[in-house]
């Protein structure tokens, strides 16, 4: 077996990538503390062709060294905008039709593969490194979702958290 070269990986241009349909996930990014997990989540938004990511409240925006040192180049193909107001940006996604998932341990938090699809615009809040998702923002979700964890820890790295719930919504809305 041979590694491929970037050459032979026949990846889009960002021209491309902005012509391309996305799938309907728009990401609230909810005072992600590190550019590095932001850049990570931009670039995982541009391998699963994700609509949009609303970076919000203390969330880093680009221009930014560590944004752009993880997100290879990703901020200039994946849609983006900062908002300061995260309320504000689900109320006016809500009115848009979104279903708003937040992503975060509650009570009555659905297990992510067991996630059902309700509609086809769909936007899902990720929080805080330390603290999560807010309450105000958790109080204005159609559902939580949570990812199913076994050892001793009680959470995951944001981005990688991201990657989890973008693979599952991408597979339930494309394959």
């Amino acid at each position: 077996m041979r590694k491929l070269n970037n050459n032979e990986l026949e990846r889009i241009t960002v021209q491309d990538f902005k012509n391309q349909k996305k799938i309907p996930l728009t990401i609230i990014l909810d005072d992600i503390r590190s550019a590095h997990n932001v850049g990570s989540i931009f670039r995982t938004s541009d391998a699963f062709l994700i609509k949009k990511i609303i970076l919000c409240g203390i969330t880093a925006s680009p221009p930014n060294r560590g944004i752009y040192k993880s997100s290879l180049g990703a901020t200039k193909s994946v849609e983006w905008e900062y908002r300061n107001d995260k309320i504000e940006a689900i109320k006016q996604l809500k009115d848009q039709k979104n279903y708003i998932i937040g992503v975060e341990q509650t009570e009555k938090s659905c297990v992510l593969n067991e996630l059902e699809i309700k509609d086809k615009s769909i936007t899902i809040i990720l929080g805080n490194e330390v603290n999560g998702v807010s309450q105000d923002a958790i109080n204005l979700c159609d559902e939580v979702i949570e990812i199913p964890q076994f050892g001793t820890k009680h959470s995951l790295n944001v981005s990688v958290a991201a990657g989890l719930v973008i693979w599952e919504i991408y597979k339930k809305l494309k394959l």
